[in-house]
């Protein structure tokens, strides 16, 4: 549905009601709820909430590559994410396929650039060095840069083989030419996680850092290492990266408890754990964070405000008038659920967030 029609009695996050109309794709108009019109009115009830679309920073959407692969519109719009940040999947070699492919979805796509030319195309994708070519990332990111948001390394011993935390000082390098932040994901050593820490700077994010494995940002008595604190310090952003091995119940309740606060919520998701869990969807992931007792206006910032800012994109975490719609319908219903996290332990919790629709560059689609 497209051109021009009213959400009416749709709950913004702080719990006020609103009607958002919508022409020729552009927010015209947000106004307390219940106005008169004569245009096409889609009414809410007041059961439904409005947010900017939901933005995940961490998800695999080349679908040719297994098994860190999906289809964008699967993981996108039809999961109630309105942009996706593909989390290197390609490198400088299939950078080109990616952006084709985007160019046939709805939802809208931007991507971390593998530092490896191969991406995933192998999963030990910074086991040779070779691969990692500095020529041709630069002529990638000349010929991409609009929608290149950052570099991507992933810095875990299945990964980078017997190079060590190598592979992360030539990613450090490539950003320091380029200008570009880092995404590093963090899982089993070697290298260690306080050498990795060691080399992040300010707007790096870590992803994954939630993650149950031994080698995380934790110690054995639930404390933030002294090196992770530093990196808060100097400005790095923590990302949570779900995925299949990355995301434990009992580190996430040990962050909540050191006051360690993620920046932004993502899924990592593929076709796997999309299907077969434990990340299911966005909404799947938010409601393990609304379980954790976080506020609703937290997770949603989480999706939203925080992720737009990182991405220097402010603009796609508001809604004002004038700009492209894309926003976010869900609820949160007072449902019980089972949730999994990615070491095979589960909780129960007594509501979920259950998406309801999207508006993805003016049209609206019901989920």
């Amino acid at each position: 549905m497209k051109n021009s029609f009213i959400l009416r009695n749709v709950k913004r996050i702080d719990g006020n009601s609103a009607d958002i109309a919508i022409t020729d794709g552009k927010i015209s108009n947000i106004s307390p709820a219940g106005g008169e019109s004569e245009e096409h009115i889609i009414d809410f009830q007041n059961k439904v909430y409005v947010s900017s679309g939901w933005i995940d920073m961490h998800v695999h959407a080349f679908p040719e590559f297994d098994p860190y692969g999906d289809d964008m519109d699967e993981i996108g719009y039809k999961s109630g994410v309105t942009t996706i940040v593909d989390a290197g999947s390609t490198g400088a070699d299939r950078i080109n396929d990616l952006m084709s492919n985007a160019k046939d979805a709805k939802t809208n796509l931007l991507a971390f650039l593998n530092i490896s030319r191969i991406g995933l195309k192998q999963v030990d994708e910074l086991a040779n060095l070779s691969w990692l070519d500095e020529g041709k990332l630069l002529q990638a990111i000349e010929n991409y840069g609009d929608a290149i948001v950052g570099l991507k390394a992933r810095i875990s011993k299945s990964v980078v083989g017997p190079n060590g935390v190598e592979p992360l000082k030539i990613a450090r390098k490539f950003s320091d030419d380029t200008s570009l932040p880092l995404m590093v994901h963090i899982g089993s050593g070697p290298p260690e996680i306080k050498e990795v820490l060691q080399l992040l700077k300010k707007n790096d994010v870590i992803t994954h850092f939630l993650n149950g494995k031994a080698n995380n940002v934790f110690d054995t008595g639930g404390n933030p290492l002294p090196e992770l604190l530093d990196a808060i310090k100097r400005g790095i952003h923590l990302d949570i990266g779900h995925g299949n091995a990355s995301f434990s119940f009992h580190t996430a309740e040990q962050a909540r408890a050191s006051n360690v606060h993620f920046n932004t919520i993502s899924t990592d998701i593929y076709r796997k754990n999309r299907l077969e869990g434990p990340v299911y969807s966005m909404a799947n992931v938010l409601t393990k964070f609304l379980y954790l007792g976080y506020s609703l206006k937290e997770i949603i910032d989480g999706v939203t405000v925080n992720a737009a800012n990182w991405l220097r994109r402010p603009e796609l975490g508001k809604m004002r008038n004038g700009q492209t719609a894309n926003l976010t319908l869900f609820s949160v219903e007072d449902r019980p659920v089972t949730l999994f996290d990615s070491e095979g332990e589960s909780r129960k919790a007594e509501q979920q967030i259950v998406v309801k629709g999207v508006v993805i560059n003016g049209e609206y689609i019901a989920c």
